[in-house]
């Protein structure tokens, strides 16, 4: 997951592979009986968002565990993004309600910055949704109230580019009272949806 990405012998720079060496899929229900596995996705979860959320929350709060992983993986709403078999990022994906999906849980290796896993992630789970009759996509982003995150504000434009919309702003502990006090900040949970299909989606 680590690994040095191959340089160019001219140059000396960085070179990545094309984005068609990538590959997503939902991961196999019986993956999740594989520890190194469901080890090394966990690492990633929480290695990035270490970064994504630096200062959201008390020391030692994790996004993730190896029991939750394990889980999601059964249930056959993990997607994984592989490079040449080797992991580099993860999505969740799962029905909120009969028209609408969500993702979250969202994370790219960061040693493979700019390689396109997040779009390639993000527009797995809007085919998902697709495929499955869903109209919209729904995604949850965490924000401090009093102060401007950078890798936030970074999420918030992208996502606005490719076509979500925030539909509802509230405090974390409306929805998740049981992670509030686990914040190290005051923090509002930020729901976004996309328009997947003109027909019966309703923000």
């Amino acid at each position: 997951m680590n690994a040095r990405r191959p340089r160019d012998r001219q140059n000396g720079s960085v070179s990545t592979p094309p984005l068609d060496a990538l590959d997503v899929g939902i991961e196999p229900a019986d993956s999740a009986d594989d520890a190194a596995l469901v080890a090394a996705i966990t690492e990633l979860v929480n290695g990035v968002y270490v970064i994504a959320e630096a200062g959201l929350w008390v020391d030692g709060a994790r996004r993730t565990d190896a029991r939750e992983i394990a889980e999601l993986i059964r249930w056959e709403e993990l997607a994984v993004a592989r490079i040449g078999g080797r992991l580099v990022g993860v999505v969740r994906v799962h029905a909120l309600d009969a028209g609408t999906a969500e993702f979250g849980m969202l994370a790219a290796d960061p040693a493979r910055r700019g390689v396109g896993i997040g779009r390639a992630l993000v527009a797995f789970a809007e085919g998902w949704a697709v495929e499955r009759g869903f109209a919209g996509m729904q995604l949850e982003l965490l924000v401090p109230t009093s102060w401007q995150h950078p890798s936030k504000q970074l999420l918030h434009d992208w996502y606005s580019r490719i076509g979500y919309r925030v539909v509802k702003t509230g405090a974390l502990g409306e929805l998740y009272p049981e992670l509030e006090p686990l914040l190290a900040t005051t923090c509002d949970l930020v729901v976004y949806r996309k328009a997947l299909a003109a027909r019966g989606f309703d923000d």
